[in-house]
């Protein structure tokens, strides 16, 4: 099997897939992009050109929080941390995907 290239996600999933990821707790950067890598079977491979900008949109908000810590390697990290505020965004915004996730679906499944 040939590669496939990573497909593109739909404008505003990056924000709801970073806030999902740290709701088992706080992650670094680079953890996260993992997380959503490994979770998603390698199909969703997030680039730092996104991913960090994505987060400072996140910190900005206060749906996430920081922190300076030490990662595995020991080397210095940015942890993020889910705020209350950002538990009631996830929750709002999975209601919303899933919403239209099922109306694409109607849409596809209609003769």
């Amino acid at each position: 099997m040939g590669t496939r290239d990573a497909p593109e996600l739909l404008p505003g999933t990056l924000d709801l897939l970073i806030l999902k990821s740290l709701v088992s707790g706080p992650r670094h950067g680079y953890a996260v992009a993992q997380h959503l890598k490994t979770v998603s079977d390698e199909v969703l491979q997030v680039g730092e050109s996104s991913l960090y900008p994505a987060l400072q949109r996140l910190l900005l908000k206060g749906w996430v929080t920081a922190a300076w810590g030490a990662s595995e390697n020991n080397r210095r990290a940015r942890y993020y941390t889910l705020t209350p505020a950002g538990r009631k965004q996830l929750a709002a915004e999975q209601r919303e995907f899933d919403r239209i996730v099922l109306a694409i679906h109607k849409v596809l499944k209609a003769t």
